[in-house]
């Protein structure tokens, strides 16, 4: 059986997740949404529902396909220690942000402010 993780690592699965969180989806659409041949989509949901990923209901000679929000519960709880690490890179951005001077742009002069550069930024954000 394939891990939620490992089902993850696979772009065009998160995509397959992404479109099916807006809504049930049959294979057809999901297809026509990925580009994808239809056997090729298949593989991705196999893939998927064996991690427990997705679920398929059977209506008549329509497959739909919905996602199951429990294993991404784990994923979450997984993950839950390690978010300190970009919270912390967050909380240094605001206090950055925070310290700029409030410089609107002067709609005679045409353009705003110059953007930062890696020689004016004053911090490290990575």
């Amino acid at each position: 059986m394939t891990s939620p993780f490992d089902a993850l690592t696979e772009p065009t699965r998160r995509r397959i997740l992404d479109l099916l969180r807006e809504r049930p989806r049959s294979v057809g659409e999901l297809t026509r949404e990925l580009g994808l041949s239809q056997p090729g989509t298949s593989k991705h949901l196999r893939v998927l529902r064996e991690a427990g990923l997705v679920r398929v209901r059977v209506d008549a000679q329509r497959r739909w396909y919905e996602l199951r929000p429990e294993p991404l519960m784990v994923l979450d709880d997984w993950l839950a220690p390690y978010r300190w690490l970009w919270r912390d890179r967050f909380d240094r951005l605001g206090g950055h942000l925070d310290a700029m001077p409030d410089e609107r742009p002067d709609p005679a002069a045409g353009s705003g402010p110059a953007r930062p550069t890696a020689d004016n930024q004053e911090e490290d954000f990575r």
